[in-house]
């Protein structure tokens, strides 16, 4: 039995965070999930970024989809609604197998919409249903008008992934927006069984805190952090708001660990996934981790229920001048801007591509007018 195989035997679900179509064509997302265990998939604006940048086929899609009334974000989710439904195909048979706990990908909604929950709410609604595709989460983050969006769009059905958590308290609102949604649909005679995961980002904690604590601290707070949300998460199931949801039919909503990528190079590269081992969980990695972790991973110990030793380890950043709270606040509102700066320059991207292609479509119709269109960024 390898190293993924164990993961998944523990209880852990192990997704891909990267998105491209040759990944998808080359059949190498297909033999992730035959030999590495791999269960589903995320996607986010900065992988697009990339995969636009360096993938050809992109620049011919882009070329094909280009039509003047059609803006960069229509011509983008297009593109990513195509690889993702591709994607979700190779994990419908463990969908069903899994009772639709396992097998989804995720599909971002604009970054640029974080602080503005009701345009949020309506891109989700379009998005899921232009998709129509029962293993795909819509992506919203968890900005406090993220989460007024998040419990709307479960109401109406729609399945979430909260993205951007940093901490125990932003995680427990997550919980709580989605258990609303739920008591929602229960009150209207709908069927709870909406799907959501709440994604905890990790290594950014350490990015975040090593130049500032003394070295024996480095790489220690992104664990503690997830040490004390698993113990809200697992405590969450024995609340007896949770226990009615469930006894009406609703799924938990899983916890997501985020940003498990090794960024310091004094790290084992599997250090955050040996790390977060935790059975009910999901571990989303960049393909670079998961080829790691698939050759020389390890499996340990589990994370404990009690959370470890994790409110001692906070209590000693704080005393190392760590304002834990005001950090979270930051790195959420810092992952949102990263974002959107990804957004802006893939949407740049499919600008200059879909520009370069008209241009070339004026040149040669000799017979027509020129046109002149002032492509839409946002």
């Amino acid at each position: 039995m390898n190293t993924t195989e164990r993961l998944h035997e523990l209880g852990q679900s192990i997704w891909l965070d990267n998105i491209t179509n040759d990944l998808l064509q080359s059949g190498t997302l297909k033999k992730y999930i035959s030999t590495h265990n791999v269960t589903g998939l995320t996607s986010n604006p900065t992988i697009y970024e990339q995969a636009i940048r360096d993938g050809k086929f992109y620049t011919n899609a882009i070329e094909k989809l280009t039509t003047p009334n059609k803006s960069n974000a229509e011509i983008f989710f297009e593109l990513a609604i195509a690889d993702l439904k591709m994607a979700a195909q190779l994990f419908s048979d463990i969908h069903k197998s899994t009772n639709e706990v396992d097998g989804w990908v995720s599909l971002e909604v604009s970054p640029l919409l974080a602080n503005n929950a009701p345009e949020t709410i309506q891109e989700a609604v379009r998005l899921h249903a232009k998709a129509g595709c029962d293993n795909m989460f819509i992506k919203i983050p968890g900005t406090p008008f993220g989460m007024v969006a998040v419990e709307e769009c479960i109401f109406q059905g729609v399945p979430i992934n909260v993205t951007l958590l940093f901490s125990e308290k932003q995680y427990l609102k997550a919980a709580s927006a989605y258990m609303h949604g739920i008591e929602r649909r229960i009150e209207a005679g709908l069927d709870p069984n909406v799907a959501s995961v709440a994604s905890i980002f990790i290594s950014r904690w350490d990015v975040a805190v090593n130049r500032l604590v003394p070295e024996s601290l480095h790489n220690k707070l992104g664990i503690a952090i997830a040490q004390r949300s698993y113990r809200a998460y697992q405590g969450l199931q024995e609340t007896p708001r949770w226990r009615r949801l469930a006894n009406a039919g609703a799924k938990r909503q899983r916890v997501l660990w985020a940003s498990t990528g090794s960024k310091d190079p004094a790290l084992s590269d599997t250090f955050y996934v040996q790390e977060l081992l935790s059975p009910d969980t999901i571990n989303t990695m960049p393909e670079k981790t998961l080829l790691a972790f698939a050759d020389h991973g390890l499996i340990g110990r589990t994370m404990s229920f009690d959370g470890d030793n994790s409110e001692q380890q906070i209590a000693t950043f704080r005393s190392a001048g760590t304002d834990i709270e005001a950090l979270a606040a930051q790195l959420q509102i810092d992952g949102t801007t990263a974002f959107v700066k990804s957004w802006r320059a893939l949407l740049q991207l499919i600008s200059q591509t879909s520009a370069g292609q008209m241009d070339e479509s004026a040149e040669s119709a000799v017979t027509r007018p020129t046109l002149h269109i002032k492509r839409t960024m946002e």
